[in-house]
């Protein structure tokens, strides 16, 4: 396994610079990369720091500084010290620069000001965290999109993720036995998104959850239908049924990252809530 340093660099909070190089990272076999952070740089004194570090645990570096300034006395002293330096946004700002016709603002953390964006995530956090596994169904209609699949289908998570990116998400859980009012299903305004799992992996996952620190799962657990294959299998089969009946998209998250449904479930919207605007 190939051990290294690789340092990130950035004049705000440095979540675009990790996110893209870690999107980079896993294209490679047998890496055991170390992250240095070294965000919020916006001045020389911090910049010598952080050159200090490079020094001293030398690896490449990757960054998102908008000072030319600074830039220009990162790239020169990585270039003495032989030691690749990449700024990762520049080719898209150059395009769009070129397409636009306009210069860049040249302005450090933009995206993260308290702009109307700001306010529209932080009101989609609260309504995911209030509309959470139907503890709430009033006000369902206000919701963009509503998940609706059996339990651990990832569905609280992938809620807050959307709601990071501005969408107010709701998630309903089909549990054997538990009955819903029949206008649940059919609000109009949101766009419902039906979520299924294998069986099998949903078991492995049912079992995990009820593990108690030494490995033996609750007596309780062992005693319902929770974990058993063949009773999960007829939850899947119906809630299947369900989305079918009400002509539902559906994914499968069998195997899916939480950022692959929501990526697909985005796509969704893009199509049936054009005029929504995801941030």
């Amino acid at each position: 396994m190939q051990k290294f340093y690789i340092h990130l660099v950035s004049d705000s909070t440095g979540t675009t610079l990790h996110g893209l190089t870690r999107a980079c990272l896993v294209q490679f076999d047998d890496l055991h990369p170390t992250e240095k952070f070294w965000n919020m740089i916006r001045t020389e004194k911090q910049l010598d720091l952080v050159l200090k570090g490079i020094e001293a645990q030398p690896g490449p570096v990757v960054f998102t500084l908008v000072d030319n300034k600074l830039r220009k006395k990162l790239k020169n002293r990585c270039r003495e010290m032989k030691i690749p330096c990449t700024a990762v946004l520049d080719p898209m700002i150059k395009a769009l620069s070129h397409y636009l016709e306009q210069e860049p603002k040249g302005m450090p953390g933009l995206q993260h000001k308290l702009d109307d964006q700001y306010f529209d995530r932080i009101d989609a956090v609260e309504y995911a965290l209030d509309h959470d596994d139907a503890k709430v169904l009033d006000g369902l209609e206000e919701a963009d999109v509503i998940l609706v699949g059996v339990s651990r289908t990832s569905k609280t998570p992938t809620c807050m993720y959307l709601a990071n990116r501005g969408i107010r998400a709701a998630n309903i859980p089909l549990v054997p036995k538990v009955q819903y009012p029949e206008d649940v299903f059919t609000i109009e305004g949101p766009v419902y998104v039906g979520l299924t799992e294998s069986p099998k992996r949903l078991q492995q996952i049912r079992k995990s959850r009820l593990s108690n620190p030494e490995g033996q799962l609750d007596m309780l657990s062992k005693d319902n239908k929770y974990l058993d294959e063949d009773a999960i299998s007829d939850e899947v089969r119906n809630a299947r049924k369900l989305f079918s009946r009400n002509g539902w998209p559906v994914i499968d998250v069998t195997r899916r990252s939480v950022e692959e449904t929501s990526a697909e479930i985005i796509t969704l919207l893009s199509r049936y809530k054009p005029e929504l605007e995801i941030h």
